[in-house]
């Protein structure tokens, strides 16, 4: 399966604090990187989260692979997965990078695949959940062997454009038709943020919808902004909106 169409029509979230987003409105064809470029405060995870089928929009709507936000959420998450979310997907700095990934596999496995993958022989399995690893890391660009102590290197010694690696390994052991990447650009110098929007092409180039969000992204991408919070947050005040 390759990626998917995403569009959104007038598509907002309103929480406790007031609009955490308002007014999103694009479309990009399957296979397409998209990028939620804006200030940090500006609700760019929000939106992640809401095309990804983690958060509830509350107006507006989304079409997702076919399926609707925010009445669909759960067809959403089955076909999407994120990356490098704080506080959701959060790499423990205690683990190895090949505990991390035998431990995704074990659940993509367990929760993830069809009752027939499940009753296939053991070794059958072993050899499904070594090949998912193995093209996920291929994929990320991440090579074990260079790391200081290959897979069995602690996530707390990776560096910051190896651990964005790793958890877009882990993401894409489920083999995801749209992936959800957050803070693609934090904290990384102009060559290591070349290479995160290199990798990101090749992904979409590969076939996976990819939305990205970053403070300032590339000229060949689809560019969804969120500048339009603070203008949205005043209209709401002024009974305008």
């Amino acid at each position: 399966m390759g990626g998917v169409a995403v569009t959104a029509e007038g598509l907002g979230l309103k929480g406790p604090r007031g609009w955490a987003f308002r007014g999103i409105t694009f479309e990009a064809e399957p296979g397409s990187l998209v990028a939620v470029e804006g200030p940090s405060g500006t609700g760019r995870t929000c939106l992640l989260l809401a095309l990804t089928g983690r958060m509830k929009a509350t107006e507006g709507t989304a079409v997702v692979g076919g399926a609707r936000l925010p009445k669909q959420l759960g067809a959403v998450r089955r076909m999407s997965a994120v990356a490098h979310v704080a506080g959701v997907t959060d790499l423990d700095p205690a683990l190895t990078v090949g505990e991390h990934l035998r431990e995704r596999a074990l659940l993509q496995h367990r929760f993830g695949d069809s009752l027939r993958a499940l009753l296939r022989p053991r070794a059958e399995r072993k050899n499904e959940a070594r090949l998912r690893i193995d093209t996920a890391l291929i994929a990320a660009g991440l090579d074990q062997e260079a790391l200081p102590k290959g897979s069995r290197t602690a996530v707390r010694d990776l560096e910051r454009l190896e651990g964005l690696r790793l958890s877009l390994a882990l993401a894409l052991i489920g083999r995801p038709r749209l992936l959800g990447v957050d803070d693609v650009d934090l904290k990384l110098s102009d060559a290591e943020r070349a290479e995160v929007w290199a990798l990101l092409r090749s992904l979409a180039e590969a076939g996976t919808t990819v939305v990205a969000v970053c403070s300032e992204a590339p000229d060949d991408v689809v560019k969804v902004s969120t500048e339009g919070k603070e203008k949205a947050d005043a209209l709401a005040a002024t009974g305008r909106a």
